[in-house]
């Protein structure tokens, strides 16, 4: 499984999946060429009803609204996506009045350009949104290396591939990765991951779930590169 991400190339351009959703053919080819060549991969819709279904079986990374569609409003469509998503929405009207915007702002609109708009305006605002989307995610994971925990979704991958854990599991590696480089001794490991006082766990406990994890996220379990033993005292978590 590849993980949806937004990535940022060397000469600043914010790059993604970004769906169009605007019934004037001629302005909605012409922004998909243009971010295309920004490096963004580009869908375009031209109604309300293709838009949400693309909205429901694709994940994008921004979508830019027209507020007048064929089959309904931008308002409408909004309304309906934000019970489900939370994509950054930018919403393009020929619309200019103040009730509209303070309406969409309401509904979950990010951004709201009034049309005809200069496209270095939008392009500009969309890098920030984007930015700011990246700065939120990078505080919901944990990556060393090749590992990467998304606290948000609790999963954990390995090269990009989802490793299966247990509960325990998980928020003993959470412990780990987030103490990366500082020793944690056993009792350090009970009181955080188990019962706060170690009553009712066996003294063999953290070393037996600490082998299951290593089989899991060790290239070689006989020589760990990530969880190390230091003898006498606990783990830790090795990241150079």
């Amino acid at each position: 499984m590849h993980l949806p991400e937004i990535k940022i190339r060397k000469l600043g351009i914010m790059t993604g999946k970004l769906l169009i959703i605007e019934d004037d053919s001629d302005l909605r080819e012409g922004l998909q060429l243009s971010f295309t060549c920004d490096g963004y991969e580009v869908f375009g819709t031209a109604t309300k009803r293709e838009g949400l279904w693309e909205m429901r079986r694709k994940t994008y990374d921004l979508v830019l609204l027209d507020c007048n569609l064929p089959d309904g409003t931008g308002f409408d469509l909004c309304k309906e996506v934000r019970k489900f998503s939370d994509v950054p929405i930018v919403m393009l009207t020929a619309r200019d009045t103040e009730l509209d915007e303070i309406k969409a702002l309401e509904l979950g609109v990010n951004d709201y350009l009034s049309k005809p708009f200069s496209l270095g305006v939008l392009k500009a605002r969309m890098k920030k949104i984007l930015n700011e989307r990246v700065r939120g995610r990078e505080t919901e994971r944990l990556v060393s290396q090749n590992i990467m925990m998304d606290k948000d979704t609790c999963k954990v991958y390995k090269n990009e591939e989802e490793v299966p854990l247990s509960k325990l599991e998980y928020r003993l590696l959470k412990y780990l990765m987030e103490n990366k480089n500082h020793v944690l001794s056993k009792e350090q490991i009970l009181s955080n991951i188990w019962d706060s006082d170690g009553k009712y766990v066996d003294n063999n406990t953290v070393s037996v779930n600490i082998s299951r994890l290593r089989m899991k996220i060790e290239e070689d379990t006989s020589n760990p590169e990530r969880i190390k033993t230091v003898h006498g005292i606990g783990y830790i978590w090795k990241e150079e």
